[in-house]
């Protein structure tokens, strides 16, 4: 683990690209690394961990919504639905969609308490609809769900949202966008220019 001090921009003073948080978090998320059993199993029990709180939301009527939505949306070569078939597919989009509320319904998955509480997990239901819609392979998965919950943990453990009155999904959005970014093996100025979009919306 690398440890990076970050400064705030004060006004009417520039700081290089290279010391912006976005572009140190994808530099991280561009970077090759090795997977071992260690991340292996975290990943396999937190991806179990997502899908039995969200067979256990199936039948409340966000997700049902959810789900019904996501179904106008059919794709041969999308991602699978929580509670269907998985030999029918929808639009990675919609199934991640779906599948967040799904596992997000009952509150009930993966939590930490730190500077700012989160559900890092929150993560897992758009990694792994797009990995299937661009049929990437389980290293490429787990590789992409570790990073996401590297950057997730990291800014929860120093940045504190609530306080000004900001949901932890301003961490969310930075950390799923840096795990999409290791799965499609994006280049880091890709990455960063993703992850600064995603700070702005979430």
């Amino acid at each position: 683990m690398k440890t990076h001090s970050v400064k705030l921009q004060k006004p009417g003073k520039k700081i290089g690209k290279k010391n912006h948080l976005a572009w140190l978090i994808a530099k991280m998320a561009s970077e090759g690394w090795n997977l071992n059993k260690d991340i292996i199993d975290m990943v396999g029990n937190r991806i179990i961990d997502n899908k039995g709180v969200a067979v256990a939301a199936l039948n409340r009527d966000a997700v049902k919504i959810a789900r019904a939505q996501a179904m106008q949306f059919e794709n041969r070569s999308g991602a699978t639905l929580i509670g269907l078939n998985s030999k029918k597919k929808f639009d990675c989009q919609w199934a991640a969609w779906a599948n967040a509320v799904a596992v997000r319904e009952l509150d009930f998955h993966d939590n930490i308490m730190a500077k700012e509480t989160c559900h890092p997990g929150d993560c897992i239901p758009t990694i792994l609809a797009v990995a299937q819609q661009k049929n990437c392979n389980g290293e490429e998965l787990v590789k992409a769900i570790a990073t996401s919950y590297e950057t997730q943990l990291r800014l929860s453990l120093s940045i504190a949202l609530n306080p000004n009155r900001i949901d932890h999904v301003g961490h969310l959005g930075p950390a799923i966008t840096s795990g999409l970014g290791k799965l499609l093996k994006l280049d880091t100025e890709t990455i960063y220019q993703a992850i600064q979009w995603s700070a702005h919306t979430s």
